[in-house]
């Protein structure tokens, strides 16, 4: 440990540390016209000092946590930290989910995405590969250790230097376009007009993706059961040889691998209110901004597929729905 995770780690767990670390973050934040934050935030240390950390944003989808965070633990490796954080929010529930699996908790007074990440992230000072999770990613067995090496492997193997790793996502503006072409179901997918099977971000063209329901329920496999079983596909793709491709447009980034030192190197994620009030998605479009505006990459394994419930609004209260009506098909096997 250098000494200065030695320092930090010290500040944090005292109330002068945490006050000299509110204070700087109030000295450096960027002036903001909308509102000004409050940088008031509890830490649960229940972390190990590993140089891996999962970071999980979670709160505001109880209905999930079961299935969610009981999938996280089947998988999770034994030298990976776990931080459950919420933001604007203190979850009793959430706070006994992280102390029933030995994992830390983070809450923050303020709702504003990236200051929970960055607290996390700073409250974890020898942590030097980052997992970010959102609470309505499904992980499958091998996600933590294929993100890991498909990382290695493009850093020191190919001509990319990544950004960040990703899965192959189901509902996802990438992810779900080659999780069809390699399941043979693009023309089936096609013929039912749901989308124009553009390549897109989501937001400025081909938003269908991120809005309807019908996109998310077919993607989990209601018209084609070979989409409904996740773990099923995981275990089919893990055979094959290390498989990635590289995004092209922004990515949804609820289910990444990053470095601290690529953190570092983008300024933390930004407090700033591009997406309103609370952040939202001002992490996702500063780190794509960083990928591509540093010559990096936004990496996809091709050997992983991890579900995603929705995007939000009308699709994910139809999800909600349909994951009540189909939670087996969510929960982890028997078989683990």
């Amino acid at each position: 440990m250098t000494l200065k995770e030695k320092l930090f780690g010290a500040m944090v767990g005292s109330r002068v540390g945490h006050a000299l670390i509110v204070a700087n973050r109030d000295f450096n934040a960027p002036p903001s016209n909308e509102r000004q934050l409050n940088y008031d935030y509890s830490f649960t240390d229940r972390s190990t000092g590993s140089d891996k950390l999962c970071i999980i944003l979670a709160g505001y989808k109880p209905e999930l946590w079961d299935v969610v965070f009981g999938r996280i633990a089947a998988f999770i490796p034994a030298d990976v930290d776990v931080c459950i954080m919420t933001s604007g929010l203190v979850n009793e529930r959430l706070q006994q989910i992280a102390e029933e699996h030995s994992w830390s908790y983070l809450s923050t007074a303020d709702n504003h995405l990236c200051l929970v990440q960055n607290y996390a992230i700073e409250c974890h000072p020898q942590a030097q590969w980052i997992y970010k999770l959102d609470e309505d990613m499904f992980v499958t067995d091998g996600f933590f250790e294929k993100m890991l090496e498909t990382y290695e492997h493009v850093h020191k193997d190919t001509i990319y230097e990544p950004a960040f790793v990703a899965p192959l996502i189901n509902v996802n503006c990438y992810g779900h376009l080659r999780l069809l072409e390699k399941c043979g179901l693009t023309e089936d997918f096609r013929a039912t007009g749901l989308t124009n099977m553009k390549l897109t971000d989501g937001l400025h063209h081909s938003v269908e993706v991120l809005q309807d329901p019908r996109v998310a329920r077919y993607l989990w496999g209601e018209s084609q059961p070979v989409l409904a079983d996740i773990d099923t596909l995981t275990r089919r793709f893990s055979e094959e040889p290390l498989s990635f491709s590289i995004c092209p447009t922004r990515f949804s980034i609820g289910a990444i691998l990053f470095t601290r030192e690529a953190w570092e190197d983008f300024g933390h994620f930004p407090l700033t209110f591009v997406g309103g009030p609370y952040g939202l998605g001002d992490d996702e479009e500063h780190i794509c901004h960083y990928a591509t505006f540093t010559g990096r990459v936004m990496v996809v394994n091709e050997n992983v597929v991890v579900g995603h419930l929705g995007y939000g609004g009308a699709q994910t209260a139809e999800m909600v729905k349909y994951f009540a009506e189909h939670k087996a098909q969510f929960e982890l096997p028997a078989t683990y």
